[in-house]
Formats: C-alpha cells, structure tokens, sequence
C-alpha cells in the first residue's frame, strides 16, 4: 500500500468508524497532492463544452437590476435586484418573463432576499432571508405558498434540492458563532447538514460528515480573527449531491438513494501542510473535475485560490487556463465553489466595457461579436452571460 492510501484509509477509519458499508476501494478515491506544482494546461473551451451567449433585456425599467444571476433552470434564469429585492425572471434567451417584490413586514412577505432556489416544474420560488430561520415560497409571478420554518437560525447557509421532495441544507450557524468567538473547543460541525421536506420543513434527516475543529480563519500579525473564506459546502452531482466539511479534506459523495461515501481527498491533510493550504469543494462536469486550492501564504490577507482541472478517464491534474475562442487572448477559470444549477452547467459575466474595447480592437469573432456589436449602442446593456455545458 502507498504512503498516501495508507494516510488516507488512516484519517476514514478514524473519521468515519460507522461507515462500514462503503466498500470504495482507496485505491480507486481520486485526490490531489497541493505539495507538487502541476503544470499549466491550455484548453480551448468549445473542445469541452457546448457554449452560448445571452445578454438579458432590461430595455423596461421593470427589468433593470443591480447584481447577477441567482439560479438557472431549464428553461429561466433567475435574477434577484440587491437593491429593491425584487426577483426577476428571464428566459434562457434574455428576454423577461416576470418579476415580483414582496420585500415588507407582513406574515406573507419577505424581510430581504440572500438567496433563492426555482423549482420550475412546480413553480416554487424558495426565498431565503438572511439570518432567518425560515424559507418563504411563491410562484414566479409573486403568489405567496407557504411558509417553511427551519430548525434553528440559518446564517449564509447553503442549500440545494436534493429529490422531488426535499432540501439538502446546510447549516452554518454553528461555524459562524466559534468562528466570531474563536471558540473550537466543542464540534462545529454536528447536525451541519440536513434533509427538510419542501412542504413543510420538517426534518427528514441528519446527515452526519466527519469533521475536525480546525480554525481556517485568517488573521493580521497580531493573530486577530480578519477572515474566512466562504467554503462551497453542497454541489450537485449526476447521482446526488458533493458535500464537504473543508476540515477534514475529503469531498463526499451523498447519492439518490442516501448513500454516503467518500469522493475526493486533499494531500497533504491540514495538519500536516505548512503553511496551511485548504481545498475547496470540487465541480465534477462532463470528462472533468474542478478543484480550487487556497494556500494560506501571507498572515493578514485571504487567500488567493488557485485553480486545477483533473481528466477522469486519465488521472492527469493540471492548472486551469481555459480560453474562449471568440475571444482572442481571453481566459478563464472554473470556480467549483460558484454554485452551478445543473450538475454540468456553469455560467461566468464578461464586462460589456471590456467587450466593447475588444471589439474595437477586433479581438471578438463568431457570435460574440455579432452581439456585442447589437449591444454597443444599447448604453442601458448588461454584461454578456457566458453558459457552459460540459460534455461528457
């Protein structure tokens, strides 16, 4: 058995005594070593995904917004306007669909919007208020459904859908008040993850992760609490969903029927990097998993992430520098940590400005250029959308 097998079966068995049920060889868990430098790879973007460009409409006032996408589904996109607090909805090709504002005080209103989630087929907005400890739902054209109240206080938790039925949430509360504290004396991590129902936000069930009360707050010289990073905790998957406690290094696979197995591992682990270097969740898309790192480098400052993509069918691991054809001298990176909508889907802004400069200096090509030059005139014109699909 390898150094790094033998490491790995070491920190499951000890985090994981009950999991006597998952028969995943170690040999076949996929990992990264943040020790080595992986070379750099370039990739042109339509040679992996199918790619399409949207501008959203916003020629009404109705539809102007300040902020970017909150949710994609088949057929909408799904905009919340930090300003006002209204909830906008595009079709897939730009143009509006409908929009409602229920921002108030009332039993059937919302006190702001941190997040929403669509459930297109039912046609269930699930609005999430900060520091709430409840979920508001309403059709997309503003008809209040339901109130779903939570267990406890939801603090920038995440959440996803996880069935026809119910809601993977996770619950940051517990890391948010040791964190404030500097308190990792009792686990944070307990409970962190749960299934409600959609209905009524009744607890279906706890799903437990290993976890280890490891500080990953950075601080200034005098070792005051500066920051943390906001850690990817939920991602869907063809089969499921990834969770991750970013502690205990390791990305876990919680599939349809609720099986709970290890995914994706880090080495070296925490305890034994130094400095310490953290990864995030991972992204799996088509042929690709992507795998953010973040290395805690310099005291005082957050730290500057870099970005891996690893081939599935080969093994091989390399730095991110994915180019967009239509766009000569332009790259980009995949940020696992930015919730996609669909387990193959992922969606990044160019800045119309930017666009217009590179138009002007004829670096644009294709359909992106045939856009931005309808945009140009446009001065009330949002930035250009860029929708990935990844294939298989």
């Amino acid at each position: 058995m390898k150094r790094s097998e033998f490491i790995m079966c070491l920190v499951l068995s000890i985090l994981m005594p009950g999991c006597s049920s998952n028969k995943q060889s170690h040999k076949e868990l996929a990992f990264i070593d943040v020790s080595k430098e992986y070379p750099v790879k370039e990739i042109d973007l339509t040679d992996i995904a199918d790619v399409s460009y949207v501008s959203l409409n916003s020629e009404s006032d109705d539809y102007l917004f300040k902020g970017g996408i909150s949710y994609v589904t088949e057929n909408s996109i799904v905009v919340i306007d930090r300003i006002s607090h209204s909830i906008l909805f595009f079709s897939k090709d730009g143009n509006p669909k409908s929009r409602f504002n229920r921002r108030g005080q009332g039993p059937e209103e919302y006190t702001d919007v941190f997040s929403v989630m669509y459930d297109e087929a039912k046609d269930d907005v699930f609005v999430s208020p900060d520091l709430s400890d409840h979920i508001m739902v309403y059709s997309s054209s503003g008809e209040f459904k339901r109130k779903i109240s939570l267990p406890q206080m939801n603090i920038n938790g995440q959440m996803a859908f996880f069935d026809d039925e119910s809601i993977l949430v996770y619950d940051n509360t517990k890391l948010w008040r040791a964190t404030m504290q500097n308190d990792f004396t009792e686990p944070v991590g307990d409970s962190t993850f749960f299934l409600i129902s959609k209905t009524d936000g009744r607890v279906l069930e706890y799903i437990q992760l290993p976890n280890r009360n490891i500080d990953l707050g950075y601080k200034d010289l005098e070792g005051i609490f500066v920051g943390q990073i906001s850690y990817g905790r939920v991602r869907r998957h063809s089969d499921g969903l990834l969770l991750y406690n970013p502690e205990t290094d390791t990305v876990f696979h919680y599939s349809r029927n609720k099986t709970l197995t290890p995914y994706f591992h880090k080495e070296p682990l925490l305890g034994k990097s130094n400095p310490m270097t953290v990864m995030d969740i991972c992204m799996d898309a088509g042929q690709f998993q992507f795998i953010a790192i973040y290395p805690y480098l310099e005291t005082g400052k957050s730290p500057s992430p870099k970005y891996y993509m690893r081939d599935k069918k080969t093994g091989e691991i390399f730095r991110q520098k994915i180019g967009i054809p239509d766009y000569q001298g332009k790259y980009f990176s995949v940020n696992p940590r930015l919730l996609s909508y669909y387990e193959k889907g992922y969606h990044f802004e160019l800045d119309i400005t930017e666009l217009e400069e590179a138009y002007n200096q004829n670096k644009l090509s294709g359909e992106l250029k045939e856009l931005t030059a309808l945009l140009m005139d446009d001065e009330e014109a949002s930035n250009v959308l860029v929708f990935v699909d990844f294939r298989n």
